[in-house]
């Protein structure tokens, strides 16, 4: 198959590192594969695969993420057979696409709980078939939007990294001394979140949270990323007087030492959906504490490995970061033990790249049909 995936900007956020993975993985498994983006450059740039055709449309960086120049014209000399659409930006395009390209199968995605643009609604009516990567995103599409449920795949997030190099009994040195690095002592519960600095991650009401726990609690909150909010959220720490505590590691681009080395997952956004760094915790054997949001439950198990708070509910976060800062040791391995083989098999990213390509065959064959 010939497959065109369209993203608006390589940078280091959730849905970018999906697009660069299912572009590689389907490179890898012979397509004839081209990953388009709107904006040249990004910090995941570099890790596109060679044998994925990566085609950028702004001759240099414009810094806009919704201007896509010769779009139109790259997808007809393309003549794709499937075109994947990732991000909001680029989804905003998919009706376009669906309409210029009557014999390409155009697939949308859903993964996100925020709101839709109008171009994205009405892309989501006009495309051949829908990718939600949670169920509760599915059901979102049926009655929001009134898609139909035939028209709509669940296809979870696949794991970015994963742990297969992490076995039991392995993570105590480099644990150690990344924890040392940082100030935490050995009984200290470091708190983890690794995303990008953007309104919509909500770091600075997690900040606002954790400065709300007991004093005599022993913990770390270690906030890992960058972008254009993470100026207010050090602000917001060095005002609470939370330096010595609250750790801004910047950007890594690939975060398990910092899985390795932490205790417990966080997570406060409200409108997030399917969290990438959520599943890639668990993976790890962290249990989540993360704010209820779409999709959320679906990253975790309820009640045993994962806990979603209510929007806006400040008490009960503090309630179940204390509870788990406090378990025994016996009840926290058991928890990880449960959290790794769950995320492990339910976002396996083997399975995914499978159920995306089972897919593009059964898109393709059926449009073969039609046209026939």
């Amino acid at each position: 198959m010939k497959i065109l995936l369209i993203q608006d900007y390589l940078r280091s956020g959730g849905t970018e590192r999906q697009s660069v993975l299912l572009a590689n993985a389907f490179a890898a498994a012979g397509h004839a594969t081209i990953l388009c983006t709107f904006r040249p450059g990004g910090a995941l740039a570099g890790t596109v695969d060679p044998r994925v055709a990566h085609r950028a449309l702004q001759p240099f960086d414009l810094g806009l993420d919704w201007f896509a120049p010769r779009l139109f014209r790259l997808s007809a000399a393309a003549r794709p057979d499937v075109i994947l659409c990732l991000g909001r930006m680029a989804n905003c395009y998919a009706g376009s696409l669906q309409r210029r390209h009557p014999g390409a199968a155009v697939v949308a995605t859903m993964r996100t709980g925020k709101t839709l643009p109008a171009l994205f609604r009405r892309s989501l009516g006009r495309c051949r078939h829908i990718v939600a990567n949670s169920y509760e995103a599915r059901e979102a599409l049926i009655s929001d939007h009134g898609i139909r449920a035939e028209k709509i795949a669940v296809i979870y997030n696949s794991l970015v990294f994963p742990p297969d190099a992490l076995v039991e009994g392995t993570r105590s040195s480099p644990r150690e001394s990344l924890r040392a690095h940082y100030g935490a002592g050995a009984a200290t519960c470091v708190m983890l979140c690794v995303a990008m600095f953007r309104p919509e991650k909500n770091q600075r009401e997690l900040v606002e949270i954790v400065a709300g726990l007991s004093p005599d609690l022993d913990w770390h909150l270690w906030l890992a990323g960058d972008g254009p909010a993470r100026a207010s959220c050090e602000r917001l720490a060095a005002n609470l007087n939370l330096t010595a505590r609250v750790r801004f590691l910047g950007f890594h681009h690939d975060p398990s030492p910092l899985y390795a080395a932490a205790d417990l997952a966080v997570h406060a956004s409200w409108s997030e959906a399917l969290s990438n760094f959520l599943i890639e915790a668990q993976a790890h054997g962290l249990p989540v504490v993360a704010g209820e949001a779409q999709g959320i439950r679906e990253c975790f198990i309820p009640g045993r490995t994962g806990w979603a708070i209510p929007r806006g509910d400040h008490a009960a976060f503090r309630a179940a970061l204390t509870a788990r800062i406090a378990e025994p040791p016996g009840i926290r391995a058991a928890c990880a033990a449960a959290a790794r083989t769950y995320a492990r098999e339910t976002f396996d990213p083997a399975r995914q790249v499978a159920a995306y390509l089972d897919l593009f065959a059964r898109l393709v064959q059926a449009v073969s049909i039609q046209t026939d």
